[in-house]
């Protein structure tokens, strides 16, 4: 089969490997839409893994052959692939830290090499762990294979929302209107809560008010505090959430954040970056700083719902489609985007 191998910083080589070979438990699935997520870019631009590996994670696709054990599954099923599946007996399952468990972390879907992922290939090797344990999730006929593949992200930015408590009436800050800033704006309206974005791109400002937040500014307005504050009764949000890795936003978001408020941070920092704070800025104000990484089971099932049942429009996320062979390119369009680069998604 054809596969986008890893091959070291910025070195992707499209090239034949073999077909992944099954174990009695395990699934394979040919990959008909993977979505490129930030995660994969930083993995691809940076040495953060030994070469080679096989990326990619926001697989949706169909079921082209299961292991003699595998119940449940036939060939020509249409699934989401959930690439990770804690144990939910650890200590870090058991207080719903599922990102941290090390099942989690270690067992994941691949299709050649150290297990990555996989999704940039055209079949991806489902571990038995994840067949049986809720990572394959079937796809409606009414959904398609793009639709789908946005299940993984949206159950991200989900956790994120859930873990900072958003609520019907409550106003959130969204720094970044990427994709991910996209999808966070969509999630907040849907819970109820007015989402108010920030940007550099005057496009994805627009982008951000056509998917329903309330207000969107410019990133560089000097003045951005004092209207945000205008837009929530002089108090602050009662959430910001950091969808850019940006010290200058961090700061924003702590002078638009209401007493009492929470700040979250979705997006990952490079390893150099620090942010110097006076602490009793914290203590005085009482400002909730946390993080939130990765997707939770425990949201899996809202996270589907959402997609399959279109409470939010994926669709309109979506604005570069490329073929597989063409990594490269779209690695490159989503670090140098035009006005108009939101989602891009992958064919093989």
């Amino acid at each position: 089969m054809k596969a986008q191998v890893f091959r070291g910083v910025n070195q992707l080589s499209y090239e034949d490997i073999p077909l992944p070979e099954l174990a009695s438990d395990e699934v394979l699935v040919q990959v008909r839409v993977v979505g490129l997520c930030q995660s994969d870019i930083k993995k691809i631009r940076y040495p953060l893994y030994e070469p080679p590996r096989i990326f990619g994670h926001e697989t949706a696709g169909v079921i082209s052959a299961v292991g003699e054990e595998v119940t449940g599954w036939q060939v020509g099923q249409r699934v989401v692939v959930m690439h990770h599946i804690p144990c939910m007996h650890c200590t870090y399952c058991l207080n719903e830290n599922f990102s941290m468990c090390e099942v989690y972390k270690n067992i994941t879907t691949t299709a050649g090499f150290a297990p990555s992922g996989g999704g940039f290939a055209e079949y991806v090797k489902v571990p038995g762990h994840i067949v049986r344990n809720g990572g394959l999730i079937p796809i409606p006929d009414s959904v398609t294979f793009e639709q789908a593949s946005f299940v993984e992200p949206t159950n991200c930015c989900l956790k994120a929302v859930k873990k900072a408590r958003v609520e019907p009436g409550q106003t959130v800050l969204i720094t970044g209107a990427g994709p991910i800033g996209l999808m966070f704006v969509m999630l907040v309206k849907y819970f109820g809560a007015r989402a108010i974005a920030t940007d550099l791109l005057p496009s994805r400002l627009e982008k951000a008010l056509e998917l329903g937040a309330e207000a969107a500014f410019d990133a560089c307005n000097p003045d951005l505090a004092d209207r945000v504050k205008e837009r929530t009764g002089g108090m602050g949000v009662d959430t910001s959430i950091l969808a850019v890795p940006s010290d200058r936003a961090f700061f924003q978001a702590l002078d638009c954040t209401r007493k009492g408020g929470k700040i979250l941070f979705f997006a990952e920092f490079p390893d150099e970056v620090e942010i110097p704070i006076n602490p009793n800025i914290l203590y005085r104000r009482e400002i909730d700083l946390m993080g939130s990484y990765s997707s939770s089971y425990r949201v899996q099932g809202l996270a589907t719902d959402i997609v399959f049942n279109k409470r939010i429009d994926v669709d309109k996320l979506v604005s570069d489609k490329y073929p597989l062979k063409e990594l490269a390119a779209a690695v490159e369009r989503a670090v140098q985007p035009t006005p108009e680069t939101y989602k891009i998604l992958l064919y093989p």
